[in-house]
């Protein structure tokens, strides 16, 4: 099975790094769901909050505001203004 790889960074610290099942993060354009095999996307990251269920079934909740999100070839970067870890 296909895994994502997540790196959620801030503008001055690195807030989550590892391999991720599902992301759901909010975007300007509303929620949206990402797997692996999901087609590239560039989206502006909103206010809220972003939830990422681990290969370990593990399910981490970031508050992330402003910045982008980065999907492309099994890779999830969310650099956002400000996140940290809920």
């Amino acid at each position: 099975m296909a895994v994502l790889e997540v790196n959620v960074v801030a503008a001055d610290h690195e807030v989550w790094v590892g391999e991720a099942k599902r992301v759901i993060a909010r975007t300007l354009d509303g929620e949206i769901g990402i797997l692996a095999g999901h087609e590239p996307v560039l989206g502006v990251v909103a206010e809220g909050e972003t939830r990422i269920l681990t290969t370990g079934d593990e399910t981490i909740r970031v508050k992330a505001d402003g910045g982008f999100l980065s999907v492309e070839n099994n890779r999830v970067i969310i650099a956002a203004d400000q996140a940290e870890l809920l």
